[in-house]
């Protein structure tokens, strides 16, 4: 079969891990037989220099007109200047809105020979396999006013927390159809006490609930969902959520894996305007949790495991490749069993190795 990717390796580490991310992707071509015809874009910083904006046309063209996009990560302190007029992040909110991506899935899953090298105690993190669902495109990262100004008392800055009941509706449905394919447990996180966003979103959950009979929902405040996730996190299965609780607790979360570098995630919309999919054919962006991690950049040492695990899950929900997307998290987990380790995850006793040397080993257990 014949694929279009668009591929953005953004900034600092980016490139790096991207690059691993594609040889694997190449490998699976030639073990499968498809064919992956790669489209690259800058986005990001690398984009503000050379473009002058985060997000250009051209990186839009070639993203809308793909079957997929694979993004590395954005941001770093050459592009820091809070008065600046245009952020790196500028880039990853835009496209994420122009193509409709509203669903983040988040997977966390231990992997057993990794118990050791969380900060947590083995016995919490051990099989813990979880998803977070995250709304994408609303919430205080797209709610206006937003804005920063001068009065006679000093400098007041405001964003806006908005969500319409369509927005709540359709991320609460993703959250109960994964659970459906799991499971079948839906934590709903919320501020519900506090926020009156969050009461509406708990009403349009409790309004739902009647239509999936067969999924055990629980309403979790997000300050003790935090204090679970820490606590207990085998209770979870599938957490639904908005956007800026979405960003953080997912971010905790990755702690129980053992480090932000080994998690992948899928940004999933409805390009061509039809129902989200979760069983193949939906247009999705995919990216690693991580961010653009400048100090480590160019040094060969950045774990491309998140990325490569990206690319298995563009795989699995956008190209409805689900042999090829599990032969790719085998290998990963082979590697892993083999001792290998990036320094992220290294431990006493095993081996250490770089980006490169990953991506290689990788692509020979392919």
């Amino acid at each position: 079969m014949k694929f279009n990717i668009a591929v953005l390796p953004g900034d600092g580490i980016g490139p790096e891990v991207m690059t691993e991310g594609v040889r694997v992707l190449e490998s699976v071509g030639q073990k499968f037989n498809h064919q992956f015809i790669l489209h690259y874009g800058d986005i990001g910083g690398i984009a503000i220099d050379r473009h002058g904006t985060a997000l250009p046309q051209e990186t839009l063209t070639i993203s809308q007109n793909a079957d997929a996009v694979l993004l590395a990560a954005v941001g770093g302190p050459k592009w820091d200047d809070p008065t600046a007029k245009v952020r790196p992040e500028d880039g990853l909110l835009g496209i994420r809105k122009e193509l409709g991506l509203f669903a983040n899935l988040r997977p966390v899953k231990i992997m057993p020979m990794l118990a050791d090298a969380t900060t947590i105690k083995p016995n919490v993190v051990q099989g813990v396999d979880l998803v977070v669902v995250r709304e994408l495109t609303g919430g205080l990262y797209f709610g206006k006013p937003k804005k920063q100004w001068q009065t006679g008392r000093g400098r007041r800055a405001v964003d806006t927390l908005a969500y319409s009941e369509h927005e709540i509706e359709r991320i609460l449905r993703v959250g109960f159809e994964l659970a459906r394919t799991r499971r079948k447990k839906l934590a709903s996180v919320d501020k519900a006490n506090v926020l009156e966003t969050s009461r509406l979103w708990r009403q349009i959950a409790i309004e739902l609930a009647p239509e999936y009979p067969d999924i055990e929902l629980q309403h979790v405040l997000v300050d003790s969902c935090a204090m679970r996730l820490i606590q207990r996190p085998t209770d979870f299965d599938v957490i639904v959520t908005e956007n800026t609780f979405g960003d953080i607790l997912t971010d905790e979360a990755s702690m129980l894996a053992g480090s932000m570098g080994m998690l992948p995630s899928a940004s999933l919309g409805t390009k061509n305007k039809g129902k989200l999919s979760l069983t193949g054919h939906s247009f999705g962006m995919y990216e690693p949790i991580h961010g653009s991690a400048p100090s480590r950049a160019g040094q060969n040492k950045a774990n491309p495991i998140a990325t490569i695990l990206s690319v298995a899950m563009m795989l699995r929900y956008s190209l409805a490749l689900a042999k090829e997307a599990a032969a790719i998290e085998n290998a990963v987990l082979q590697v892993l069993k083999d001792g290998y380790r990036t320094y992220d995850i290294m431990e006493e006793g095993k081996s250490l190795v770089g980006t490169r040397e990953m991506g290689s080993l990788i692509m020979k257990r392919l």
